[in-house]
Parts: structure tokens; C-alpha cells; sequence
């Protein structure tokens, strides 16, 4: 009879601390092809009010034991067509709470290509290792004598005492309870040890610090991990993972032969065959289980360091979403360059193209007073209100021409501000990019996406690749479907806190929104384009693949500004208007007076409107949004005053007090652009004066910061930055010590600053310009390849 798996249900319930009706419900809903967003949002009653972050912990772990239970289910039954399920097994394998687990248990059972195990077995050799292991007390080489049979391949004792060995190898190799102690036993006492590949020092100079590097694996943080694996992988570093780094020349078996000689019921007496037996143990160890345990590791370390990473990368995706917008304000973009000059782009509050043109006001052209004198012309003709500089090669001196722009036309109350330029060029040459400005040259088509990006950050940047926005932690290393899988929901719940405005979205924007596939987008805006924009929610059922449950899923989110229903511009859902009704109606207010009255709104009691569908939760969010109708959830824009006259890492001292942007933050610390085209770092260490184990505790990407310059070495151009003020400075330039970075063996290193600096002394036949040149270059990408890599080699810091 079957032995019963324990409902899903149950297990996330008790895994997350929630209560099973809870649970249920939400996995019922997701299944019914309900959103996250959507459930979060409107459907609290039905879930008890679980929030987007909680229904994406339970959308992960739903997928992951489903995956589980339908592999439990191939491998029983696989072992029931063997005919070797028994109920012990089949218990076995229904206990099994994880995939590796299970597949220690399925390992003896799982078909595979014949082993010398298998080999000696067919061989007759099976009787020979049970005499040896039961009765040491015989001398194995005579014993072995009885089992020569040169037609069966076995010629000589030696070979069948060979073969005995690897039937026994096997048998504790196989043992699922043995084979997880190990591995876990390897995972708590055991180190990553890592040195230089022999020749490959200058070549693999960016992981200088891992030529002589060992940490234990519970303390290695997932920058290390990744940046250890990378270097392997390239061949630049030898990474070995060490069992037991305590009992270096310790004399006797170590733990791990200790364990393997229980399990086969070893003891070394002093008797003939215990010899044999104790080497036939090491071998186990060394030869088969070292290295599945080390396999083991090497995967959890990298499960873990990958999950960390796409947790500082989603986090980071999701502050700069939802950084600040300007608004709906005339725009232009300045999209630098030094030789091909700065190309501009003016855009309208919508973000529609007006103009664009291209000035040279840097070396070689430096034709600065021609430039200044084109933009004027741009801004006197478009009224233009804001200008956004790209953060790019020549961003500096081009936000000193933007200054000037601004002195000379104090009138206009122009407001700059330096805005990150990761992904434009991907957007410039994307299909999408080409279909919305089709007549543009992909080089300002750059400077079009870096003027609305100011504008509004969200409905800019959900038309890039997550991947290159510049905010990320070594994603080319990460499994794509893990990333993938975490960076969409991320943007789908951004883009759905804010809502989207169905008459202006573009068909990435509106692809986003809950219930909104590609085609359903694309249909809005062909309709829009050829009927004019949407008057009310209700005219979206007219869209084609627009069906009722897409409509329920979207229409919440999805808003109609200055259309025939004052509450189509609100994040009330269609479903939820009769609720208004009644509020209204106890008022005697029209909804237009209701809209914002708070003092009438404050005096309401929300269970006097609930029903049978709609609660106390679903009227309070109602009467809120009521109140401040589509609130936007993003903080209020304001742009980063840079210091003037601070332009390059040499123009800065120890002590300088400077504002400036926070363009990544990883979990060592965080970036912060202050304008001198290298993005200083705030070591965790230096974000406040209590103990701070998260950055983001702290900063998140966007924000406006203060900070005061620690160190400078203008050499290496790096900058040590600290968030409090109050700190005492260090030395600065070249000539200042340089720490010793290279931990001591089984020592994690000081701090959590990034690894993989590269060499006190110049490498041999380089310039010190082309030494700079290839550290930059080092790790893959280019300024604008978006990771973390990229962030670390503008601030000086190699990956």
C-alpha cells in the first residue's frame, strides 16, 4: 500500500508559519491563474492579507516541492519496476524534504553504467568481501587465492582483492544516511582553499587576492564564493576544498574514515585482515567519498552565493524602479562623448521625441561656445525644464557645460542632474528601440532614453533587460532561470505598485501589468493608435485577448486620467465600485466631492460597508485610496548637487564633505557616485556607528547621500567614502600604506571590501595607461555591460 506525501499545502504552512486555510487559499488562486500582484492587492480577505513578498517566498517554495514530489514519484516508481520497493524504502523516500536527500536514497536503486563493483560482483567476488569484512582474523592474500578464475578476468589475488574493495567502496558510497553525514559534517568543519595556477599570475592579476586564500565555507559570503568559482572556471586560480584543515599530520584515520569504518563495522585489532580492511575505508574516502562530498559543497556553496546574488541584484533592480521620478516635464537628454561628440534629445512631458542634435563641445572639436549655444537654442525653442546627463565617458565635464547652460539662462530655472546610462545602448539597438523611434540613429536613440529616464525611471527602464541596468552581483555567473525567474517578478510588482496609465504605456509598460501578456499589450496600443485614447476601464473588454479574467487581473492597475469615472484614475478595482456606491450614497456626496474630502473620509467606519465579498481590509484600502487617489508609492524627486570643481579623483582630499548618488549597493558596502567619473565605496563598516549586516538597512540605490572622503589613492583610483560625518580622515594619495589584503590561511580577510585587486607593481612590458586600460577590461563587459563587475572597475576596484 502506498504511503501518503504530506499535502503542499502543509508544508509551506508550516514552513512559513502560516496557517494552512491561508496557504491554500493563495496556491488556489495562483493556480487559477491569479497574479501575485492581483492577490496581494485584491484578494486579502481570501488569504488573510498575505503581502506581494510573503506570496512570492510561497510561489517559490510551491514550485520547488512540486518539482520534488514529481521526482519522488519517478524514482518510486522506477525501484517499484525493479521490483525492490519495500515499505521501509517507500517511507524513506516520502520522509525525503529535499532533492538531494532523495536522490541519496534513489542512488543504489538508479540505473547506471557498469561499475567495477558491478564488474567483481559478476565476477563471483560479492562471497570474497563478506569473508574479509565479517572475519578479519584470515589473511586476505590467501584467502583471495580460492577466488582466481582467469575466464572470469579475475588473474591473480591482488585482482581479486581489488575487486572486493570496490564492491565494498561501493556499499558505503550508497549509504544515503552515511553520504549526508559526511557532507554535512565536510560542509561544518571544511575550507575552500584557493592559490595561483603556475605561470598564470600576471594574466589572472584581478583574483591576486586568492593566490593564497583559505576560509571556512559556513563563513565565505557570496561575493567570495563567486569570485573563487570564476577564477577556477578561467583557470587563473586552483580551488580546492579542504575536509578537515585541523588535522593536518594528525597520525590515524581521520573523522571521516571514522565514520565510514562504523558504518561497515571496521575495527582495526590488530588481526590479519584489518589492514586490509582500514585501507580499503581510506580508499573509500578518498577515492569516491572526498569527492561526491566536495561536489555536494561546491553546489551549495554556489546555490547559496547565487541566491544571495540574486537577492542584492533584485533588490537593487527594485530601488531603481522605483527611484524618483520628475515627472511630466519637458526634457533633454545629453548622452556624452568626447570624440563622436555629446548627442541631445528633447522630449515632451509624454516622453514624445520633439528634436535632437548633436554637439561637440569636448577634445578634439571643443567647440564648447557653439555647444552651449545650440542647447540654448533647444531649450528657448521647447520651453525645456529639466536636463539629464548620462553618467557615461565624459559625463563630467558635460555636466560642467550643462553648469554653464544654467548660469547663462537663469531665467528658464533649468534644473540638471546626472542620471545612471546603464542599458541605453542595449535599448538603442534593441528591436524595441528600433520600432519606437525607427527614424533615429541608434546613437541618439541613447540620448532619448536618458531624457526619460528622468521623466519616469519605471516606464523607461522596464523596455531594458534587467541584466543591464548596472545594478547586479556577478549575474553572468548565476543560473539564467533563477535570475529570470526572480528579476520578473520584481518588475511586475514595481511596475504594479505604481500603475500604469493605459493611455500613455508603452507595450513593454503595459506587458508588465498583472494579466497583461505581449499580445494583449501590443492589441492596447493598436487600439489606442487607431481609436484615440481609452475614456473609461470598461472599454478595455473591447480589446481582443482581452478576456474576463485578464480583465480582473488588470483593470485594478491600469488607469484612466481625466476619463468619464473620477474612480478609473484610482487603484480601486471595477469589481469594488458598488462599495463606492454605498459610501457615497450614506455621505450624500457625488464621488467627485468624495475624492480627497479626508475629514469626511476620517470619520467613516469601514465594517459599516463591508458585504459578503468585500471586508474590513478591502474597505480600508478603498477608503485610503479615496483619500489620495493613485498615490504613487516612488519618494519625491530631487536631483544631487555635486561640489564645483570637483571633477576628478586627483581634485579630491581626505575630509571633503561631498553629496552624492548611490548608483549600487552590494552586500560589502555601497557605491556612491560623487562626480569624479569613479564611483566611490562606503564599506559596510562605514555606514553608521552601529552593527550593520544589510547596506540596504542603510542606503538603497538612488538615494542622495552625504558623504565624507576617507582615503584617495589617485594611482589605483580609489576612493573610501563614509556615511559618518563625524569620522576621522586617514592619509591620502599613492604614497599612503596599503593594507596587506591577503588573508592568513583558514582567516576570512579583514573586511568584506571586493576581492581581486590587482598587483602593487606594474606588469612588465605595459604602460601604466594600458596596465589601467586591461584591469578595466579584465572580468568581461564594458561601462555599460551592467554588473556589479562594471561598478567595481569605475571605482577602481577590479573584478
Amino acid at each position: 500500500m502506498s504511503i501518503a506525501v504530506r499535502p503542499v499545502t502543509d508544508r509551506i504552512a508550516e514552513e512559513l508559519n502560516v496557517a494552512q486555510w491561508r496557504v491554500a487559499a493563495a496556491i488556489a488562486l495562483l493556480d487559477g491563474g491569479s497574479t501575485v500582484p492581483f492577490v496581494a492587492r485584491y484578494r486579502k480577505e481570501a488569504t488573510g492579507g498575505l503581502d506581494d513578498a510573503e506570496l512570492r517566498q510561497l510561489e517559490e517554495r510551491l514550485r520547488y516541492l512540486r518539482e520534488l514530489d514529481e521526482r519522488r514519484s519517478a524514482i518510486i516508481e522506477s525501484i517499484r519496476q525493479q521490483g525492490k520497493l519495500d515499505d521501509g524504502l517507500e517511507a524513506q523516500l516520502v520522509g525525503a524534504e529535499t532533492k538531494s536527500r532523495l536522490e541519496d536514497i534513489y542512488l543504489p536503486f538508479k540505473p547506471k553504467r557498469r561499475t567495477k563493483a558491478q564488474i567483481a560482483r559478476e565476477a563471483g567476488l560479492e562471497p570474497l568481501a563478506e569473508r574479509l569484512l565479517s572475519d578479519p582474523s584470515q589473511d586476505p592474500a590467501s584467502v583471495a587465492t580460492s577466488f582466481v578464475d582467469e575466464e572470469k578476468g579475475v588473474a591473480d589475488a591482488a585482482a581479486a582483492l581489488d575487486g572486493a574493495r570496490a564492491i565494498l567502496i561501493e556499499r558505503v558510497s550508497e549509504d544515503a544516511d552515511l553520504v549526508g553525514e559526511l557532507r554535512e559534517l565536510m560542509w561544518r568543519r571544511g575550507r575552500i582553499v584557493a592559490s595561483a595556477r603556475k605561470g598564470k599570475e600576471a594574466d589572472g592579476a584581478k583574483f591576486a587576492d586568492y593566490f593564497d586564500f583559505a576560509e571556512p565555507f559556513t563563513s565565505l559570503p557570496s561575493h567570495r564564493v563567486l569570485a573563487l568559482l570564476r577564477g577556477g572556471k578561467e583557470e587563473f586560480l586552483s580551488v580546492q576544498f579542504d575536509p578537515e584543515p585541523d588535522a593536518e599530520g594528525a597520525p590515524g584515520p581521520s573523522l571521516y574514515e571514522q565514520k565510514i569504518a562504523v558504518a561497515l563495522g571496521v575495527r582495526d585489532q590488530g588481526r590479519p585482515g584489518d589492514r586490509w580492511l582500514a585501507d580499503t575505508v581510506r580508499w573509500a574516502w578518498k577515492t569516491k567519498l572526498q569527492v561526491s562530498s566536495s561536489i555536494d559543497v561546491r553546489a551549495r556553496l554556489r546555490q547559496a552565493a547565487e541566491a544571495d546574488a540574486v537577492d542584492v541584484f533584485a533588490r537593487n533592480v527594485r530601488d531603481l524602479l522605483l527611484s524618483a521620478p520628475a515627472g511630466p516635464r519637458i526634457t533633454m537628454g545629453l548622452d556624452p562623448a568626447y570624440r563622436t561628440g555629446v548627442k541631445v534629445a528633447v522630449v515632451d512631458g509624454t516622453g514624445k521625441l520633439l528634436e535632437t542634435a548633436t554637439v561637440y563641445p569636448h577634445k578634439p572639436q571643443s567647440q564648447w561656445d557653439a555647444a552651449l549655444g545650440a542647447l540654448a537654442e533647444l531649450v528657448t525653442r521647447h520651453n525645456v525644464d529639466l536636463v539629464a546627463i548620462g553618467n557615461g565617458t565624459a559625463s563630467r565635464e558635460t555636466d560642467a557645460l550643462a553648469a554653464e547652460l544654467l548660469k547663462r539662462m537663469p531665467e528658464t530655472k533649468l534644473t540638471k542632474m546626472v542620471v545612471s546610462e546603464a542599458g541605453a545602448s542595449v535599448y538603442s539597438a534593441s528591436e524595441y528601440g528600433s520600432r519606437e523611434l525607427p527614424e533615429l540613429d541608434v546613437s541618439l536613440r541613447g540620448a532619448v532614453s536618458i531624457a526619460r529616464r528622468l521623466q519616469d525611471p519605471l516606464a523607461e527602464l522596464v523596455k531594458i533587460d534587467p541584466k543591464s541596468l548596472g545594478v547586479g552581483q556577478y549575474q553572468h555567473d548565476i543560473a539564467e532561470g533563477l535570475l529570470a525567474r526572480s528579476l520578473d517578478a520584481i518588475v511586475e510588482d514595481a511596475v504594479n505598485a505604481v500603475g500604469v496609465d493605459v493611455n500613455t504605456a508603452s507595450v513593454p509598460l503595459l506587458a508588465r501589468v498583472s494579466g497583461v501578456s505581449a499580445t494583449i499589450a501590443e492589441n492596447i496600443v493598436a487600439h489606442r493608435d487607431s481609436h484615440g485614447r481609452f475614456g473609461s476601464r470598461t472599454a478595455l473588454k473591447g480589446i481582443p485577448r482581452l478576456g474576463p479574467k485578464a480583465f480582473e487581473q488588470c483593470a485594478g492597475f491600469l488607469r484612466i486620467v481625466d476619463g468619464d469615472d473620477p474612480l478609473d484614475a484610482s487603484a480601486v478595482h471595477p469589481e469594488a465600485y458598488p462599495v463606492v456606491r454605498r459610501i457615497v450614497s450614506s455621505c450624500g456626496l457625488r464621488v467627485r466631492e468624495l475624492i480627497g474630502n479626508s475629514q469626511v473620509l476620517a470619520g467613516l467606519r469601514p465594517s459599516d460597508f463591508t458585504d459578503d465579498t468585500f471586508g474590513v481590509p478591502t474597505v480600508n484600502d478603498i477608503l485610503a485610496e479615496l483619500d489620495k487617489p493613485g498615490r504613487d508609492p516612488r519618494p519625491e524627486f530631487r536631483a544631487a548637487q555635486f561640489a564645483e570643481g570637483v571633477e576628478r579623483v586627483s581634485d579630491l582630499k581626505p575630509g571633503m564633505v561631498l553629496e552624492g548618488v548611490v548608483t549600487n549597493v552590494a552586500a560589502f558596502g555601497a557605491f556612491v557616485d560623487v562626480g569624479v567619473h569613479q564611483d566611490g565605496l562606503v564599506h559596510v563598516s562605514a555606514m553608521s556607528s552601529r552593527f550593520v549586516s544589510d547596506p540596504r538597512e542603510i542606503v538603497k540605490s538612488g538615494d542622495i547621500v552625504k558623504v565624507k572622503v576617507m582615503t584617495v589613492d589617485v594611482d589605483r583610483k580609489r576612493i573610501g567614502l563614509t556615511l559618518r560625518l563625524d569620522d576621522e580622515t586617514a592619509g591620502s594619495g599613492s604614497d599612503q600604506p596599503r593594507r596587506e589584503r591577503r588573508p592568513a590561511k583558514n582567516q576570512p580577510p579583514k573586511n568584506e571590501q571586493p576581492k581581486n585587486q590587482p598587483p602593487k607593481n606594474q606588469q612588465p612590458g605595459k604602460s601604466p595607461k594600458q596596465q589601467a586600460k586591461g584591469q578595466r577590461n579584465q572580468g568581461g563587459g564594458n561601462a555599460k555591460s551592467g554588473s556589479l563587475a562594471d561598478a567595481l572597475r569605475r571605482a577602481g576596484y577590479s573584478k
